[in-house]
């Protein structure tokens, strides 16, 4: 019962952080090895699967919204796309140990990064030319896709820091990455059920739950300060790394 309790407020509280802030996909696939008896492949392969349908659900409300840059939409997903099975295929080859390290040096990545640009307008120049500009946002989504479907994380969590990163807004890059989640989970989920690594009673118990907290988090984030958010998302990225890593170890 206190498992179940703590998987509740768990998935309630990712998909809140999904939602305002596009990162806190990372969450979940260690807190489905800590908490149930799934494998860190199944939980990486879980974790993807039900970030198709938080995607759906936040790409709507960011659309209602007016939040969602369209022109932006196009070449991020065709690069996730064109990746996630590849990064989902390539983490079922590797072992538990590496794939665990490799999950909590992303984690830590994105909370460093997240601490030292909160508040700050840190970013570079785009390319001015719309050919170089639609290439550099298909080269996000291609990284994104890629370490999505590796990891299991949800693709905002690394595609907001990086177009946010290149100038764009969060709450643009936000948007774009409730729709990236979906092209790239939906590539890594193809991957993952030819290797049968899904739980998909878990899946959907957590979805119920994640989706709540999408809605909560994409209400927050359009009436609060951003930089606020960022730090203490970026101060949760740290301690659950450094878990991670100390479980692993």
């Amino acid at each position: 019962m206190q498992t179940c309790t703590m998987l509740v407020l768990i998935s309630i509280g990712i998909g809140a952080l999904v939602g305002g802030a596009g990162v806190g996909g990372f969450f979940l696939p260690p807190a489905l090895v800590m908490l149930t008896n799934v494998t860190i492949h199944q939980g990486m392969a879980t974790s993807l699967f039900t970030f198709i349908f938080t995607g759906v659900v936040g790409a709507i409300y960011f659309h209602r919204k007016g939040s969602m840059a369209w022109p932006l939409v196009a070449p991020v997903c065709i690069g996730a796309g064109s990746t996630g099975f590849a990064g989902a295929w390539i983490g079922h080859q590797l072992s538990v140990s590496i794939l665990s390290l490799v999950l909590a040096a992303v984690i830590l990545s994105v909370g460093v990064y997240t601490l030292a640009t909160a508040g700050k307008d840190e970013t570079v120049r785009m390319p001015q030319s719309r050919r170089r500009q639609w290439l550099t946002l298909a080269a996000i989504g291609a990284l994104t896709g890629f370490l999505s479907g590796l990891t299991g994380i949800g693709g905002p969590a690394l595609s907001v820091p990086l177009m946010v990163l290149c100038g764009f807004s969060v709450l643009s890059a936000i948007g774009v990455g409730q729709l990236l989640q979906i092209v790239g989970a939906l590539s890594g989920t193809i991957a993952n059920l030819k290797h049968g690594s899904i739980d998909f009673g878990l899946a959907g118990f957590v979805t119920a739950f994640e989706v709540v907290g999408v809605l909560l988090g994409a209400f927050i984030i359009h009436r609060v300060d951003i930089a606020l958010i960022k730090r203490l998302v970026g101060g949760l990225c740290l301690v659950a790394g450094f878990t991670f890593i100390l479980r692993t170890l």
